[in-house]
């Protein structure tokens, strides 16, 4: 199982949208800030996921979430 998911900084207002096989590992990979902006924006929570049956799938979804139509979707239906 894949997903496609999207954090909100607790601290700042900030966003970020990836993907991955396991969600819980990824969060927890996040606020130990092992990349430079996850480490400038944490602490992190998930506001957002959806679940694909292929990595290919996940990341055409994580791609369409960061484009301009996109971010109307999730203004619109996710609320951020």
């Amino acid at each position: 199982m894949f997903y496609t998911y999207m954090l909100k900084s607790l601290k700042y207002r900030k966003f970020y949208t990836g993907h991955t096989d396991n969600l819980e590992r990824r969060l927890k990979e996040h606020n130990s800030g092992t990349t430079v902006y996850s480490q400038r924006h944490k602490p992190w929570k998930i506001v957002y996921y959806e679940s694909f049956g292929s990595e290919e799938e996940s990341i055409k979804r994580e791609k369409y979430l960061k484009s301009a139509a996109g971010r109307r979707w999730l203004k619109k239906y996710v609320n951020v």
